[in-house]
Order: structure tokens, then C-alpha cells, then sequence
């Protein structure tokens, strides 16, 4: 009986790598055609970007690099959500600084959420043939992980929120230990009736965050009921509301933990509208360690991530793939740290 054998059989089996007309014969389409895709054309159906970027992750497709890939040129990629915020800042300054000090410049390519079916920034890295790029505030999708792997182009993700991403280069922070260092400290202070407001949406670094706040409550026997525990937006905007509503009632928490700096400032707010003193009534912890954290009034207690280390270890880390070493564990993470300010007091 004949061995029935899929578009990824080759590999399995150990084959000759797949060819672009191979890979073009499985789209029923032509080798010029995919050749658009991989080289980020426009001029191409989406369907039929589709259908080629979804057989390039089935097949592990690779592009043969010609000599002229070595080069890695005097340019270094930076795709990023947005350009605006404190996060992005520090974001930006971290990779610059790496990119500088290797004599490098770094173009900001921003991934525009409206575009009609996610590929737009992967097709400007293509098309301008990229040497790779450091990717943060959004974690890209495994079709288009491939496609870029297909073409050669090494990427580092910054912070990614997928667990989907595990096998791909990246740089983070210990989320879980923040998490932990913030409950052992509001332990530490007396506080029995804690909460916490959780980040919107199944994100890696949120739920790392709320795990280890529950462990190290757990660890000094203090319950962390689920109706304490709220899901809400990561901004101040969104975050108030729901601090509010868990913030009444005669067995309100004298403590909260925020899952970022913003959603504490919004709790900060939601407090000083139902007439409670922080931290006279209520102790806040937030994470981050943004610039405005230790602007506000009071100064917030907070989980430090190094931001701004962070994005040049993603550079760095960029660099070295780029020239061909190894980007050494598939996952490096800095450490974060407690930074105790003037929002956390003894129980009252």
C-alpha cells in the first residue's frame, strides 16, 4: 500500500527541501506569483497570498539566501503597535541605543490594526528586504512567523503576548516573580482583604502576573476570592470603573495589585471618587515602573520592568542572528524588581 504523503511530507521524510515551483505547483498558482508574495508585492489576491503563506508554514519553506544576504547593511528593523505612550518611548530609546552602539540606525515600521488582512507590515519588510527585525507590542501570527523565516529575515520578539511564539527568539521579563513580589509585600504590611485587577484579553505576561500575585498570596495563607480578582482595559480610562466596583461596599480590600501602572493610576481615581486616602484606606501596588509612576500623587509602589533594557537585549539579540550566530535560548528574561514608593502603607 502507497504511503499517502501532504505538502509538509518532504521534510518529514527528509528530502530535498521544497523548490518555489514546487510551492507554486501546490498553490495552483505560478513561480512569479509566489515570488510577489515572498518579496511583499501588493499586486497579488489575498486569497492567493493566503493560500501560498499557509503552504510555506505547512512545507517549512526556506528561500536560498544568495551571497548578497550576508550583508547586513547599516539599517535594523523596529515594528511596533503604536509610537505613542510611555512603553513605546522606552521601547524606542532601548533600541536605538543597541542599534547605536553597533553603528547601526533603526526604522520604525508601525503595524497598523485597520489593515485589511494583517499582512501589511510583513509586506513592507519584505519589499524593502529586510535584514530582520525586533517586533513588540503585538505578537504576529505563525503564518506570518513562516513567511518571514521563509525570506530569511530573523526576528526577536519583545515581550510577546502568544504562547504561540514559544520556538522564536524573544525577550521578556520574570512576570511571574513581579506578580509574587508585589503579594508578599502587601502580606508584609498586614493586608488580609486583598484584589486585583487582571489585563483584558488571554495575554502571557497578564496571566503570569496575576499566577504569581496568587502564589504569593497563597504562600502567607491570605484567600484571593474571584470576585476580587477583575478583568479589565489596560488604561487608566478603562481600569477606573471596575476598581470602582470593587472598592464598595463594607468588606471593600485595603489592598489592590494592578496588572500595569495605567490600571493603578485609574484605580488611584476610582479611590479618590468614592472619598478613600491612598494609602490611608487603600494600598496600591502597580507594574511597570513607568516615568509618571513616581510622578503621581502619592508616588506609586510598583513592579519594575526594564523596559528600555529589554528592547536593546531584543536588538542585540537581532545583531547576533543577523550575523549568522546563535540567538542562544529561545526565551531571555530580565529580571524585575520591587520598587516600594509612598501608595502602600500598614493595613488600616
Amino acid at each position: 500500500m502507497s504511503e499517502q504523503r501532504g505538502p509538509s511530507a518532504a521534510h518529514e521524510h527528509g528530502d530535498s527541501p521544497v523548490t518555489m515551483a514546487e510551492l507554486a505547483r501546490l498553490a495552483g498558482t505560478t513561480v512569479p506569483t509566489v515570488s510577489k508574495v515572498l518579496n511583499g508585492r501588493s499586486d497579488v489576491g489575498i486569497a492567493t497570498r493566503e493560500r501560498v503563506m499557509r503552504l510555506v508554514e505547512q512545507t517549512g519553506y526556506r528561500r536560498r539566501r544568495s551571497s548578497a544576504g550576508t550583508d547586513i547593511g547599516g539599517l535594523i528593523d523596529l515594528v511596533i503597535s503604536r509610537v505613542s505612550g510611555p512603553w513605546a518611548n522606552l521601547v524606542l530609546s532601548g533600541a536605538e541605543r543597541a542599534a547605536a552602539a553597533a553603528a547601526l540606525d533603526v526604522v520604525v515600521t508601525v503595524a497598523r490594526p485597520d489593515q485589511a488582512d494583517g499582512t501589511d507590515w510583513v509586506a513592507r519588510l519584505l519589499a524593502r528586504r529586510s535584514r530582520g527585525a525586533a517586533i513588540a507590542l503585538l505578537t504576529p501570527s505563525r503564518p506570518q512567523l513562516q513567511l518571514l523565516a521563509a525570506t530569511g529575515i530573523p526576528v526577536v520578539l519583545l515581550d510577546p503576548s502568544s504562547d504561540s511564539s514559544v520556538d522564536v527568539p524573544s525577550i521578556g521579563t520574570t512576570d511571574w516573580a513581579g506578580g509574587y513580589a508585589a503579594a508578599a509585600h502587601l502580606a508584609a504590611l498586614g493586608h488580609r482583604r486583598v484584589a486585583a485587577l487582571a489585563g483584558e484579553g488571554d495575554y502571557r505576561y497578564g496571566r503570569a502576573r496575576i499566577d504569581g500575585f496568587r502564589a504569593g498570596l497563597e504562600q502567607a495563607g491570605i484567600p484571593l476570592p474571584g470576585r476580587r480578582v477583575a478583568p479589565a482595559g489596560w488604561s487608566r480610562a478603562e481600569a477606573e470603573p471596575v476598581a470602582r466596583r470593587i472598592l464598595v461596599g463594607p468588606s471593600r480590600p485595603t489592598a489592590l495589585f494592578a496588572c500595569s501602572d495605567e490600571m493603578a493610576i485609574g484605580a488611584y481615581q476610582a479611590a479618590r471618587n468614592l472619598g478613600l486616602d491612598v494609602p490611608g484606606d487603600l494600598s496600591v501596588v502597580g507594574f511597570d515602573d513607568l516615568p509618571e509612576s513616581s510622578w503621581t500623587s502619592p508616588p506609586l509602589t510598583t513592579v519594575r520592568q526594564p523596559v528600555e533594557e529589554m528592547a536593546a537585549a531584543a536588538m542585540r539579540m537581532l545583531l547576533r542572528l543577523r550575523e549568522g550566530m546563535p540567538a542562544g535560548s529561545a526565551r531571555e528574561e530580565l529580571a524585575t524588581e520591587l520598587v516600594v514608593r509612598q501608595s502602600t502603607a500598614p493595613a488600616p
